[in-house]
């Protein structure tokens, strides 16, 4: 039970609020809203614990798993209630599925993680707010909303397959070396 961990714990507890304010209550603006604010707070649970010198095992498992529920819920969410275009949705599914696969295989093969990018960090920050600007837009039909939404989706998803591309080269790493190999990854 540390602050960076609670932090993450909290962004994790949102995620249900959010697929109900989407798909519950139909409020598609408010849910965007929310889902900024979750993205907005993804540096937090690190900065905290890194200057608190709190890091820790579960934390680095904690703060990932925010962002996949997060992402996951609102691409799928998004998808469901039509509020997020499917090439969009779709790229974020492939992208997630090949990661969480590589993931899990270390996981179970090593009991290891992959250490996180910064740009991979620099993709799920875009995506975040490009998703919660197409939310806004399909809840107020504010035009600005659609072009932050394009204009922020287009780099984020570049950046995020560049990690993914990157993550893959690691696991490849870790399963021929071992575990202990080091490498230019950053904890950011």
């Amino acid at each position: 039970m540390t602050i960076p961990n609670i932090v993450s714990g909290i962004r994790i507890l949102l995620v249900p609020l959010f697929l109900w304010l989407l798909l519950a209550r139909d409020d598609p603006a408010a849910a965007g809203w929310l889902l900024l604010g979750i993205g907005a707070t993804d540096w937090v649970d690190g900065y905290l614990a890194r200057r608190l010198d709190q890091v820790s095992s579960i934390g680095k498992i904690l703060d990932p798993t925010a962002d996949r529920l997060a992402v996951g819920a609102a691409v799928i969410g998004g998808w469901i209630a039509g509020v997020l275009p499917w090439p969009v949705a779709l790229a974020i599914a492939v992208r997630e599925v090949l990661v969480t696969t590589v993931a899990a295989v270390l996981a179970i093969r090593l009991k290891t993680a992959l250490e996180v990018r910064w740009v991979g960090k620099a993709g799920t920050f875009g995506l975040y707010g490009a998703i919660a600007s197409f939310f806004v837009h399909a809840g107020s039909g504010h035009d600005v909303f659609l072009w932050l939404a394009w204009g922020s989706a287009i780099p984020a998803l570049v950046f995020y397959y560049v990690s993914a591309v990157m993550y893959v080269g690691d696991a490849r790493r870790l399963i021929a070396t071992g575990p202990s190999v080091s490498s230019d990854r950053s904890s950011t």
